[in-house]
Formats: C-alpha cells, structure tokens, sequence
C-alpha cells in the first residue's frame, strides 16, 4: 500500500514538472518571438513614415515611400535562405540552438540600424546599409519562426497542440503592437523635425535590451523532447532540406500556396494602409497606428481562441474559414477605409486582422507544424512560412504601392490582387489534408 503511494506520488510529481515545463516553453517561445517581431515590424512602421524622408529623399514621396518598400522587401528575400539554414541545422543539431542564434542576429542588426547615418550625412551608402541590416533582419526572422512554432507544438501536452502553437503567434501581434506602440509614443511626444533629427532611433537602440531578456528566458528552456527521441535513435535526416525539396513537394507547395492571402493582407493591413490613409485621404498618421495598435491588442484573445477551436473541429475547418472570409472581405476592408471616420477605420481593420486574418493565422503553425515528419518538421514548415512570405507579404506592400501610383490612387487594383491571392490559398487548403487527429512522428 505504501509502495503505491509512493509510486503514485512520483508519478503526480513527474505530472507538474511536466506541466512547469510546458508552460515555460510556451513563455518563452511567445517572448522569443514578440522581440523578433517588434525588431522586424519596426522597420516596416518605419518604411511607412520615416524612411523615404532619410534614406530615400530624392523621390517624390510616394516614390520615395516605394523604395523604402523596396528596402523593406530586400528583408523578406532573405526569409528562405534562412529557413534552409536554420531549418537544416535545427533538423540535425536541435531547436533550441537555432532559436538562440537567430535572436542574437535579429536585435544586433536592429540595434546597428539605430545608430545608422541618414543619406542627408553619407548619401548613397545609407540605403545601401539600411538594406543591408534589413537583409539579416530576414535571414534571422527566416530562422525564427519555424524554430518557435515547432518547440511549441512538440512541447505541448495531448489534445493541445493547436493552443501551444498559438503561443508563438501571439508574438506576431505582441511585436506589432509593441514597436508600434513605442513608434507611436516617441513621435507623439516630439516635434516633428526632433522626431525626424533623432527620435526615430530611440525604438530601434531599445532592442538591444529586449534581446538580453529573451536571450535569459530561452536559455533556460529545455529542447523538444519529439527531436531528442529522434537524436537518441540517431534517426537525423543527413540533409533535411534536400528531402524536403525532393520528396516532400505536395506538403511544401500546399504550404506556400496556404500562405498567400493571409500574409498579403497582414502586410497590406498593416503596413501598407498607413501610408494609404495619408498619402490618399490626408488622415493623421495617428488614426492609423492606434487602429493597428488596438487590433494588435485584441489578437492576444482572437489567435488563441481561433487555434483552441481548431484543437476542438480540427485544422481544415477553421483555417478554410478564415481563408475564404479574408478573401470576401477585401473591397468591404477598403469601403471602411475610405469612410474617412476613424472608428470605422479602427472598425475596418480589427475585422481584418482579427475576426478573419487570425483564424488562418493562429492555426498555422500547428497546421504546418503536422504536415510534416520530426526528421524534416522544422525545414520543411519553416520553407514554405517563408517562401510563402516572400512571395505575398514581402512584395504586397510594394505592389499595393506601385498600384496605386499607376492608377491614380483607386484601390480597386489593389483589391483584385488580394483576391487573386486569396483564391490560390482557398485552392491549396482543400487539397490539405487534416492533421488534428494525428500524433507527431
């Protein structure tokens, strides 16, 4: 009787240490990757409202604000690379080494970008290294999020992956919200010049910072227990990547094609529309940052609750939902914005982004996460992330751009490709199959 005791007091133990351990990668997964968000998303706050004034002053400004897209974009170019590198060595080596190496790149070149000259002080070689950091902020990010998203998900207890997975997703809003936050505090309590003078670095030097206090949480964390089973075996794919590309095209291509919308519009709805409403509508760039401000705020609930519901009915349902809304939503999304009232602007936006961008977002990493074996998880989610990235967030700022300067700032351009996009992810998330159900191998 007392040996059973006993036996059952070790195993209710093992429990909570189990449950300590979950609940602390999920911390710092979401911590880890709010920081390589805010560093990426600064850039972009910046690109919008900064950037063409400092580093690309010779344009006209709308064409000014296209090349700081451009620059932006030059980050996004850099994601698959980095996904084949980390993906490779995350896949042999472990998670939990790449995820440390790509904060380290992440807030160094963010802190560096703080500390850059304007082209007024060095011409021509200012974009020319704004571009460069920017680059490795996309080889760090391109590590980043397949890392996050797969120790989560092979941390996470049974029946609770999709939940898990939302963790690092969170860090999506949270960064968005804390660079936008800061952006918005330091130029609101500044004069214009002052703000354009040196204001602007105050957001970029704090990464240094924040990277110190992600570095500490994730140090302590331990590596996937799904990836250790795996290593123990010594069952390591030799070239993880190669398999991928190789023997694992249906996955990677249903990825990048699920991919499409949900990023075009994140970007768009972002990032592109604070110029929009400027440069179209004559609005405050205030009106803007504090819709993106309160959307980023209420995705802490929508994304998890969208990922919990997909514990619950499944990946399938809920992420061809949000796909199909998003899509359907476009020209209303743009009806709102040229409302000219800042509620229904702030109204535009958090259904966007919140009501139906995060039902595709929030299941994602999970969703990507199942479709793929341990011995290539990590490549082969983090490949098609970014690749998909690339190819509609990376570019949708520009394009959205480059349309409206063709066509004399209608949107309706802007709207059709959107849509163009949103069909090709409807496409790729019927033929997917659903993974809910599935245990991780």
């Amino acid at each position: 009787m007392a040996q059973s005791l006993l036996i059952e007091k070790e195993i209710i133990e093992k429990e909570k240490d189990f449950s300590k351990e979950h609940r602390k990668v999920a911390l710092a997964s979401f911590i880890g990757t709010t920081i390589e968000w805010y560093d990426f998303y600064l850039y972009g706050t910046a690109a919008a409202l900064v950037f063409p004034a400092l580093f690309f002053p010779n344009f006209d400004p709308l064409y000014g604000t296209l090349a700081a897209f451009g620059s932006y974009a030059a980050g996004f170019i850099a994601r698959p690379l980095g996904s084949m590198v980390f993906g490779h060595y995350g896949d042999k080596l472990g998670r939990k080494k790449v995820l440390t190496i790509s904060l380290l790149l992440m807030g160094i070149s963010t802190f560096f970008m703080g500390l850059l000259p304007s082209y007024h002080s060095v011409g021509v070689l200012a974009p020319l290294l704004i571009s460069l950091l920017r680059v490795i902020q996309g080889f760090a990010i391109g590590g980043e999020w397949g890392s996050a998203v797969v120790m989560a998900v092979e941390h996470a207890p049974k029946g609770k992956r999709g939940l898990f997975g939302s963790f690092p997703q969170m860090g999506v809003p949270a960064g968005l919200l804390l660079s936008t936050g800061v952006f918005s505090f330091v130029s609101t309590n500044m004069s214009n010049e002052t703000f354009l003078n040196w204001g602007w670095r105050i957001p970029f030097l704090l990464s240094i910072v924040l990277v110190m206090i992600g570095l500490y949480i994730r140090l302590k964390v331990s590596e996937s227990p799904v990836f250790l089973d795996v290593a123990e075996k010594k069952q390591q794919e030799k070239r993880p990547v190669i398999t991928v590309l190789r023997n694992q095209k249906k996955p990677l291509f249903l990825t990048i094609g699920m991919k499409l919308v949900q990023n075009a519009v994140f970007y768009v709805y972002s990032v592109f529309i604070l110029t929009y409403l400027v440069s179209t509508h004559g609005i405050d760039r205030s009106v803007g940052l504090n819709a993106v401000m309160i959307s980023s705020a209420i995705g802490f609930v929508t994304m998890p609750l969208w990922s919990y519901l997909s514990d619950k009915i499944g990946r399938k349902p809920v992420y061809l939902f949000g796909t199909v809304a998003s899509t359907l939503f476009v020209f209303p999304f743009f009806w709102f914005m040229n409302s000219g009232s800042v509620f229904l602007i702030t109204i535009g936006i958090i259904l966007g982004l919140n009501v139906l961008h995060d039902a595709v977002y929030g299941p994602q990493a999970v969703y990507y996460s199942e479709l793929f074996s341990t011995k290539t998880r990590l490549s082969g989610a983090s490949i098609g992330y970014q690749i998909g990235a690339i190819l509609a967030g990376g570019f949708s700022p520009i394009i959205a751009t480059a349309l409206l300067a063709k066509f004399d700032g209608q949107y309706w351009p802007i709207a059709i490709y959107l849509i163009a996009l949103g069909v090709l992810s409807i496409i790729a998330t019927l033929y997917a199959r659903e993974t809910y159900r599935n245990s991780l191998t």
